[in-house]
């Protein structure tokens, strides 16, 4: 994944500073993403969600509302509807590149506004909430006991997650007028509402509200055991992975399918988390797929390894062949299914020092149908002509270059 710092303006003309995260594959679609309150764009979330959208080919622009982070401006001077106001400078600046979003997802009172903002927003097909609260007011509660101070003085010094915040009376008259209820229901867009339902700053009837208020198509997604800023790192990848799931289903993840005789290309393996071995693997424009290592190796187990691919290989390869034959002939087969066994562990054989020997894999073919004797047979020597198989059984060259 790479990863760029850009800049552009926000409602007032100040610098907001962003980082937009692309694929090393196909770029499929573009997502905004706005961060929780007084957060920023670095949040844990934020990155994880970014990183695992952008590695499943959906390029994301995360960036600091005005007076947060990096970002220009006076945060005592902002208010829910300057971040509204971000947020669509923010699609309008996207729009400007050539990388128009269609997928907004917001965190907490990021939610609250990217659910404001959607209508505004042309081009928006799809929009996630994660733990948003259905009253943008939700927020005062963090600074209740300052409200006398700033409604008298104008503003007050508030104490947030440790650090100090400028509140002025006027954000605090803003917010209190948000709605959503209207901009939910005249949101052109499909909904997918992610709430944990442990959540102890914005309780889970926030979702059922929003849920609620939005026409159809709607769904909802619990984060089970999440915590409110989605903080562990196997929350923020599941989030991800559902929203990416979620969207295919209203906006086109895929181009169309290259024309028969085309050449497969570049099977493109980028990895995706550098604390372990999960690795995001690409098959031209449109598959993708994870590989990792099991749990006892150090991985995450969330996808086959590296020797697991070379078997589901040979296993679909062999499958396929078999199909083929057997549909050019016109003979009674059913269904194909084989059982591939390979003798070698890969985490040990990326080991320094491990020795070398023969590889063996081992299939077990089931052939289901009315065949006769001889038609099994020689579906059983077919299989012994697969490509993979023919691959597997030849001396092959490896050539290895370093690029730039």
């Amino acid at each position: 994944m790479a990863t760029k710092r850009i800049t552009f303006p926000g409602h007032d003309g100040t610098a907001l500073a962003a980082r937009l995260d692309l694929p090393d594959g196909p770029h499929l679609a573009t997502a905004l993403f706005a961060h929780c309150f007084t957060c920023g764009k670095d949040i844990a979330a934020a990155r994880r969600i970014a990183a695992r959208l952008a590695g499943m080919g959906i390029a994301v622009l995360r960036f600091d509302f005005t007076g947060l982070g990096h970002s220009e401006g006076e945060f005592g001077n902002t208010s829910f509807t300057s971040n509204v106001e971000d947020l669509i400078a923010a699609c309008t600046y996207l729009g400007q590149t050539g990388m128009a979003p269609s997928l907004l997802i917001g965190h907490s009172l990021g939610g609250a506004a990217v659910l404001s903002a959607a209508s505004r927003m042309p081009g928006i097909r799809a929009v996630a909430s994660l733990a948003a609260p259905f009253d943008p007011s939700h927020v005062i509660h963090n600074f209740a006991d300052a409200l006398p101070e700033i409604r008298a003085k104008g503003q007050a010094e508030v104490c947030l997650a440790g650090r100090p915040f400028t509140i002025s009376k006027g954000f605090v008259e803003d917010i209190e007028k948000a709605a959503l209820t209207q901009s939910i229901a005249t949101m052109d867009a499909a909904l997918l509402v992610m709430h944990a339902p442990l959540d102890d700053v914005v309780g889970i009837e926030n979702a059922s509200q929003i849920f609620g208020a939005a026409k159809h198509p709607k769904s909802f997604v619990t984060l089970d055991k999440a915590d409110h800023l989605i903080s562990r790192a196997e929350d923020a990848d599941y989030a991800a992975e559902v929203i990416a799931t979620w969207a295919g289903r209203y906006i086109p993840l895929a181009p169309p399918a290259p024309p028969p005789g085309a050449p497969e290309g570049i099977i493109r393996v980028a990895e995706a988390d550098p604390a372990g071995f999960l690795q995001d693997v690409f098959s031209g424009p449109h598959h993708h797929a994870l590989a990792d290592e099991p749990l006892a190796y150090g991985g995450t187990n969330r996808g086959m390894s590296p020797y697991g691919f070379l078997s589901a290989g040979l296993g679909a390869c062999t499958s396929m062949t078999i199909r083929m034959y057997a549909r050019r002939k016109g003979w009674p087969l059913d269904q194909v299914s084989v059982d591939v066994c390979h003798d070698k562990v890969h985490a040990q054989d990326a080991e320094t020092g491990s020795g070398a020997k023969v590889d063996t894999w081992r299939r077990r073919i089931r052939l289901e149908g009315a065949l006769d004797a001889d038609q099994r047979q020689r579906l059983l020597e077919i299989a012994d002509k697969c490509p993979v198989h023919r691959t597997l059984e030849r001396a092959s060259d490896v050539v290895t270059e370093l690029i730039d």
